[in-house]
């Protein structure tokens, strides 16, 4: 994936303080499949190290974030890349796109929606509009997605492409695909629609929402390719390979359970894959309607 040389977004900033635990999203779940893969890590006991802290603020100190090592300063490429996009869409529908803050932070911060761990990897909490990434996240997926130290280089044009950027770039625009939700209302009518039905129900629309926030990232990657042809040989085979990795089948398999659609979140692995697809072969927002009238009173 090519990626430097770009304008970073002035969007993200660093934490320096936190909270406790935080045990759910799809960055936990990432985390999760991670450690299966790799390490041979039950998924359901990484994914079982705490719990969502529901309400409240957030306490958390933040700055904004002037480190220039590579992991920044591709976070905020990435963020910069999703503002362009998404400014664009916003602005073709006559409607004005508000861009999410992004929030590095390293071992433990508190959001609008309570406290996280490192454990839950990329979260997006639409109580404070920010995506919240551990450090540590992107070290570890680079890391076992094979890449060396002296590939995290120069910035030269031989070093533009690194295998794993765009899993990474994956997950930050699955993520900013939440916010996109919250600006155009979806998660609103989720969460209220969620209240008046039961878990198996609640699950199904999540699922939804999530598989909806796949195909926003596809939109994301289609469109930014339009603008400044990022990707390069193996990069949509990276992403679709990330979204294949964690749906909530694969994962159910991989803990040794029963695999129960009632209990699923966000998604079996087809699902994620043909989703995250289908917004990248269209470009177009209106392909992304995951619930065709699940939300309809």
């Amino acid at each position: 994936m090519k990626w430097q040389g770009r304008r970073g977004s002035s969007n993200v900033r660093t934490s320096s303080g936190g909270g406790k635990m935080l045990g759910g999203g799809i960055g936990g779940i990432i985390i999760a499949g991670i450690l299966w893969l790799v390490f041979g890590v039950n998924p359901m006991t990484a994914l079982q190290t705490g719990q969502v802290v529901a309400g409240g603020g957030s306490n958390t100190s933040t700055e904004p974030a002037t480190s220039d090592d590579r992991d920044t300063r591709f976070v905020k490429v990435v963020l910069a890349d999703t503002e362009e996009v998404w400014h664009q869409i916003f602005n073709e529908a006559g409607s004005t796109y508000k861009e999410p803050s992004l929030i590095l932070f390293n071992g433990q911060v508190s959001s609008a929606c309570g406290s996280a761990s490192a454990a839950t990897g990329p979260f997006y909490c639409p109580g404070d509009q920010t995506v919240y990434l551990d450090t540590s996240f992107f070290v570890e997926m680079r890391q076992n997605l094979g890449i060396t130290g002296d590939e995290q280089g120069s910035g030269d044009s031989e070093n533009q492409g690194k295998a794993g950027d765009f899993a990474q770039a994956y997950v930050i625009s699955h993520e900013v695909g939440h916010h996109v939700q919250t600006l155009l209302g979806i998660t609103q009518q989720v969460n209220e629609a969620s209240r008046q039905v039961t878990r198996a129900q609640a699950n199904k629309l999540s699922v939804l929402q999530e598989l909806q926030a796949d195909c926003f990232a596809g939109v994301w990657a289609q469109r930014n390719q339009e603008r400044v042809q990022f990707l390069e040989a193996g990069d949509i085979d990276e992403a679709i390979n990330a979204a294949g990795q964690i749906g909530d089948d694969r994962l159910a398999r991989a803990s040794g359970g029963a695999v129960v659609p009632d209990n699923f979140t966000h998604g079996t692995s087809q699902q994620r894959v043909q989703w995250f697809t289908r917004g990248l072969e269209s470009g177009n927002i209106q392909s992304c309607d995951t619930f065709s009238g699940a939300l309809s009173s």
